[in-house]
């Protein structure tokens, strides 16, 4: 028997790496797992070698540190790499943009760097809707225009898009996907990985889940006066473990391609639009739990409505988002529970 493809999954001991970490290895893939734990927690790792009943492949440090990713490379026969780390919160990106601008940058250039010397050349990389900016037009599909991005969290993922774009069209070896994701929820069936917000959560979701809990006393919608049905904003909420099973099929379809350079960008989203209210509401629906909230002032940086057209994913790739908004509230809801009986 064939030893598994090793694949570097960069940020895997945060939120949507570290379900992508489950789906790799449930597709035969042996995953190394390269953490700061910035925005994660060490745990995450103990938890992972339990849903799998195996150890987990893992270095604690930054990507930019360039002699530990040459290590990594060295140590280990690397098929490609999924690259996840990155700073992700708006609000903290508008706080402190020259942070966002120097951690998600040069991450992603460290790592290109240190792919291009040891000739790995298929690369799945963790883009975001937010590099559509307001859309025109929805659904957005991938050919939707890109607009000035409305905070410097997504200008850092247009700027990183772009790196990308142009290294594949250089003299050297390298096959990319960006994938351009929605609204992340939900948590692994097990109860055992979820969202893991440091202090204060800047994801819908993770708040509302907390404030079913009691850990935070109020939610603050923000703003209540936007050209949506309940005036509240419209996001694609996507499944965590189906944004997960996308990256597998990515790097799938990269290794199948027969040229040496090959760019292409995929949305990875339902289709279908919630409004922030209608996610409170079916909240309590799932789990029976009232949600306390507010309306507060616009926030800067948010966009009024966002949903994908998946198309493109579905036919290429063969990917279809296959969980609901309430399973991703309900496996949310499950996940809280068991992070308050470990407290």
């Amino acid at each position: 028997m064939s030893n598994p493809k090793q694949v570097l999954v960069t940020g895997g001991a945060g939120y949507i790496g570290s379900h992508t970490v489950i789906s790799l290895v449930n597709a035969g893939y042996r995953p190394v797992i390269l953490d700061d734990f910035s925005n994660s927690d060490v745990r995450v790792i103990e938890n992972l070698g339990d849903i799998l009943q195996q150890r987990v492949n893992f270095y604690s440090g930054d990507c930019r540190d360039s002699d530990l990713v040459h290590r990594i490379f060295s140590e280990h026969d690397l098929i490609g790499v999924i690259h996840f780390a990155a700073s992700k919160a708006v609000g903290e990106s508008v706080e402190k943009p020259l942070m966002y601008y120097e951690n998600n940058l040069d991450s992603l250039t460290s790592i290109l760097k240190v792919m291009i010397n040891f000739n790995v050349t298929d690369l799945v990389f963790s883009s975001s809707c937010t590099v559509y900016g307001q859309p025109d037009k929805l659904p957005v599909n991938e050919e939707t225009e890109r607009k000035p991005a409305a905070s410097p969290y997504g200008n850092t993922k247009k700027i990183c898009e772009d790196i990308i774009f142009d290294v594949v069209q250089s003299p050297v070896n390298l096959k990319a996907i960006s994938l351009r994701y929605f609204n992340p929820i939900g948590a692994h069936l097990s109860g055992k990985l979820g969202e893991l917000p440091l202090g204060i959560p800047n994801n819908l979701v993770p708040f509302v889940a907390q404030t079913a809990a009691g850990i935070r006393e109020v939610i603050t919608i923000h703003g209540d006066d936007y050209n949506t049905p309940d005036g509240t904003c419209i996001r694609d909420y996507i499944h965590v473990m189906d944004l997960s099973d996308a990256h597998v099929r990515a790097l799938g379809y990269l290794d199948e391609q027969p040229e040496n350079s090959y760019y292409e960008v995929f949305n990875l989203g339902t289709g279908k639009g919630n409004s922030v209210m209608e996610v409170i509401k079916s909240f309590t629906e799932v789990t029976g739990v009232p949600v306390n909230f507010r309306i507060g002032p616009r926030r800067n940086g948010d966009v009024e409505q966002i949903y994908a057209s998946v198309a493109k994913a579905e036919k290429i790739l063969g990917w279809k988002a296959s969980r609901t908004l309430k399973e991703g509230l309900a496996h949310t809801w499950k996940w809280q529970q068991s992070l308050m009986k470990s407290v």
